[in-house]
């Protein structure tokens, strides 16, 4: 019968899963198991709050013993600065030396672990409020305030490091290339910072997505100097070059963890085998099109929600290389480590990434993966 012609269809989740375990068993090694049970456990979010409502909900939050994993993380930075400084002070004598030690040792991380602009680095206005590890509660829905913006957004915490790493300052144009739906795009926002804000995202059905996140979290003011458009962004570059002070490239990708959980719309359908296998060269053109766009002396930062060496380093390396054959514009890769230090209490970092950082999903802190890498354009 023609039934029994059709083999049955293997769930795309099924092979993503089967991939995964192929490709990342090779790449991660021995962390791979504990990752890919965390990867089908129930993901852990965080709550990006609101700047622009009315409501103050921090009380509540800290109330369920939540905290503000940003906050948390600068006033690490400020303890090493501050440890930095007395190391300084006491190194000048000899019995101080032994102080010097003990101020090392305390939890608070010293100058030296950290590339060095690392206050500033993370002095943004952004606050998101993260479940300690192993707290597993799940945050209430968002609610609007009196004039009807919701009060916060609920995203993968790990999904601000990049919004983190760009390090936006005062005044600065900042395009978001790949903006859909938009939490990204929110937390720029959120610095009240922008001087401009370019969100774009080639699928217009995703950038009603972005449109519906600008109109119930941000006033009509500040949505006034966001400019919304569906370009394909590999042509960014032949609209608008060498403008922007901060790219950010949050690129499509395996999104590893929708693919191993969701059948709709999922990257392994057999249909979609073609699309998966160009996802590296997309990367790399959407890349090389937010380094063209950014000014001289502008930082990019590129992102994925991926694991995999060949969607992340690798796209990095040929973008420099081809930035620098094919342009001649010198890129260079920017050190990040801090963040692994700072941010430690929160997220699994991955130690041996070759260039940028890598969070890790971990049953005690079932974030990420996001990868991300900030390049600045010389």
């Amino acid at each position: 019968s023609p039934k029994a012609a059709t083999a049955p269809r293997i769930p795309c989740t099924r092979l993503a899963l089967h991939h995964f375990d192929m490709s990342y068993s090779l790449q991660l090694k021995d962390l791979w198991p504990s990752i890919r049970a965390s990867l089908l456990c129930e993901q852990k979010y965080g709550a990006l709050l609101n700047n622009y409502s009315a409501d103050d909900v921090t009380q509540e939050l800290e109330l369920m013993n939540a905290t503000d994993f940003v906050s948390e993380g600068s006033r690490k930075a400020q303890q090493g600065a501050a440890a930095e400084e007395v190391g300084r002070e006491e190194s000048r004598s000899e019995e101080g030396l032994l102080k010097v030690r003990t101020v090392m040792q305390t939890e608070t991380v010293t100058q030296a672990e950290m590339s060095p602009p690392l206050c500033a680095s993370i002095s943004s206005n952004i606050k998101c409020y993260t479940y300690p590890r192993g707290d597993i509660t799940r945050f209430r829905p968002a609610r609007q305030d009196s004039l009807g913006l919701l009060d916060y957004y609920l995203m993968d915490a790990a999904s601000l490091l990049p919004v983190l790493a760009l390090n936006v300052q005062q005044g600065d144009l900042v395009l978001d290339l790949c903006a859909a739906p938009g939490g990204k795009t929110l937390a720029l926002l959120q610095t009240g910072l922008c001087g401009h804000l370019a969100a774009n995202d080639v699928s217009i059905s995703r950038t009603k997505r972005l449109y519906n996140v600008l109109n119930t979290y941000v006033p009509k003011e500040i949505r006034e100097t966001v400019s919304v458009t569906s370009y394909d962004g590999r042509d960014w570059e032949q609209l608008e070059g060498d403008t922007f002070h901060k790219v950010l490239v949050d690129v499509p990708c395996t999104t590893d963890r929708h693919s191993v959980m969701e059948e709709e719309n999922n990257i392994f359908h057999k249909r979609r085998t073609k699309e998966r296998q160009m996802l590296p060269m997309l990367q790399l053109q959407l890349l090389m099109a937010g380094i063209l766009a950014t000014k001289p002396g502008g930082e990019v930062v590129y992102s994925t929600c991926s694991l995999s060496s060949l969607q992340n380093e690798c796209v990095i390396e040929r973008a420099v290389d081809i930035a620098e054959t094919q342009f001649n514009i010198s890129v260079h890769v920017e050190d990040l480590s801090h963040f692994r230090t700072l941010f430690q209490d929160t997220f699994s970092f991955f130690s041996d990434c070759r260039l940028g950082e890598l969070v890790l999903p971990h049953l005690t802190a079932n974030f990420g993966p996001m990868y991300f890498c900030k390049l600045r354009r010389v």
